[in-house]
């Protein structure tokens, strides 16, 4: 067969049913036989980094990796931002990159694309010779397996027609758990466990399928149980469930964990919002348990650390507080997690004119928005309120676009989780200056695609962290607002609905909407720049 098709076939060989991305002529015969011959699920996005995004977002969701193809030059150019969002996210996907004919150097699309990929923190992987091909995809997956982290393919636009014998090629990563600890770091740890009266249980991502080993050592220890931000959900509906740890938490929340004397961190990479740079873990004992040497100490040294799988170690130190019949500390019983997690209600009534609280709005949303929900936020202003507000089932369910404080990324994200989730409706919050950036050229490809998604675009037509800046040092902050058109009236001209929200009966009016979705829905809360909520982070 042709090379092209030997890619192709060697994505099947990989287990990849789904595949986002742009055609160009460094890659449109290998889409063409991945679903023409094939039968593969192509998905084309509007703009290359969504493609990317997207690839994101469905390989997480989906607990695979990830795959997305574009053409050569600007097409590359353009996934930067994604790329990066990828790597610091720790995302293993595959991104095969067509490349310029080494024959043709005049050609305005050259460009070197290794300086390219290196520059985002992804990984670049070259395909070494058209007879290779099969094994140099091999390679690609297994290193962003290993590597959790995007890796790019490059793929010589000149070895596509060029006849070979195809082989196939998996390269196993294996995943067998990280050992369970022992020696002088585990007797430090449990000792530190054992004599903490006041222990906290911290999860992040990287423990979120050790979720019932982790809860049965809260409950034998009798502690509150937090989360990261990634891994909000995890412990939902469990009565000891204080929520997100750090500076998103209550004020409640926040005093509590202050007044803790011992921090358990499994999965966690204790960065300065989850500590509150530092403060929250002042005089206290901290013991971190992560399965990569490298993931231990990175943002703050702890007193103990364990480089192990978090299930594992979980269960072993219950073992060993058994063993040394280590009495519960009784702090979780002492508190009130459902005072610890309640947000100030929303007044309907603090809106201005042709505006509505956006407080309100949310917990409005919380309540008629689909309990099944798969949520995903952009960044911005507007978004760490969405964070504390809105519920998900669990930590799969939750996907913010965070890692690299850009906007624009949150709806190519949640199409690409909606491929991985497709019996469950996908929500999406995102802010005006995000949606004008990232998300009004991807709507689109959310009718095309028949996506059941939410949309909700929090607009104060502003650059809402830039207003802010502006009004705390008494500044004009004309410069930092904008006279966009009717982001509803968008919606529906691409082919969705659209629903413009700026009093409390319009909010009632978008949430029958919601309950009689048939296409992508796009609600828009006309908000007052000069009251919205401050970010907390």
């Amino acid at each position: 067969m042709y090379v092209h098709q030997s890619i192709a076939q060697s994505l099947f060989d990989h287990g990849c049913d789904t595949m986002f991305g742009l055609m160009g002529d460094a890659n449109l015969f290998m889409v063409d036989h991945y679903v023409r011959e094939g039968g593969g699920t192509f998905v084309p996005a509007a703009h290359e980094g969504s493609a990317v995004l997207m690839a994101l977002a469905h390989g997480r969701v989906a607990g695979q990796v990830g795959v997305a193809t574009v053409t050569h030059g600007p097409a590359l150019t353009n996934c930067v931002t994604a790329l990066t969002e990828g790597a610091r996210g720790q995302v293993p996907m595959v991104l095969l990159a067509g490349d310029t004919p080494v024959t043709t150097p005049q050609n305005l699309q050259n460009i070197d694309q290794r300086e390219v990929v290196n520059v985002s923190g992804a990984g670049f992987e070259q395909m070494r010779s058209p007879e290779t091909a099969s094994r140099d995809v091999a390679q690609a997956f297994y290193r962003a397996q290993i590597e959790k982290r995007p890796i790019v393919l490059n793929m010589p636009a000149d070895f596509m027609w060029q006849e070979i014998a195809h082989e196939s090629h998996v390269l196993p990563a294996f995943s067998a758990p990280a050992h369970v600890p022992e020696g002088d770091d585990l007797d430090a740890a449990v000792g530190m466990i054992a004599s903490a009266r006041r222990p906290i249980i911290l999860a992040g991502i990287g423990a979120k399928d050790a979720v019932t080993q982790i809860t049965r050592l809260a409950e034998r220890l009798d502690a509150p149980l937090a989360t990261t931000l990634k891994a909000k959900g995890m412990f939902h509906g469990h009565p000891s469930n204080i929520d997100i740890f750090g500076t998103l938490s209550t004020p409640a929340a926040y005093e509590v964990i202050a007044k803790s004397d011992c921090i358990i961190a499994f999965g966690a990479s204790l960065h300065h919002f989850t500590t509150d740079k530092g403060a929250l873990l002042k005089g206290k004992r901290v013991v971190q348990i992560n399965d990569t040497a490298s993931d231990v100490a990175r943002n703050h040294h702890p007193d103990a650390a364990l480089v192990a799988d978090a299930g594992l170690t979980a269960d072993n130190i219950l073992w060993w507080l058994d063993e040394a019949e280590v009495p519960g500390s009784g702090f979780a019983a002492e508190l009130d997690p459902a005072r610890l997690t309640a947000h100030p209600e929303g007044d309907p009534d603090k809106a201005a004119p042709g505006t509505i609280n956006f407080e309100y709005a949310l917990d409005r949303l919380e309540e008629a928005l689909p309990k099944d929900r798969f949520l995903t936020t952009d960044g911005g202003r507007f978004m760490t309120e969405v964070w504390c507000r809105l519920s998900v089932p669990n930590a799969e369910s939750f996907f913010a676009t965070t890692n690299f404080g850009s906007i624009g990324l949150g709806l190519p994200m949640a199409i690409g989780a909606g491929f991985a989730v497709p019996d469950r409706p996908v929500v999406l919050f995102t802010g005006d200056g995000g949606f004008m950036m990232g998300g009004i050229n991807e709507f689109n490809t959310a009718v095309r695609m028949k996506q059941n998604l939410v949309v909700i675009v929090a607009n104060d037509s502003a650059y809402g962290a830039e207003h802010i800046q502006f009004l705390d040092r008494k500044m004009d902050p004309g410069l930092s607002q904008f006279d966009w058109p009717s982001f509803a009236e968008v919606a529906t001209a691409l082919g969705g609905h659209g629903v413009s929200v700026s009093s409390n009966a319009e909010l009632e009016v978008a949430i029958r909407a919601i309950e009689a979705q048939d296409r992508p829905l796009l609600i828009e809360l006309r908000l007052d720049p000069n009251d919205v909520p401050r970010m907390r982070i």
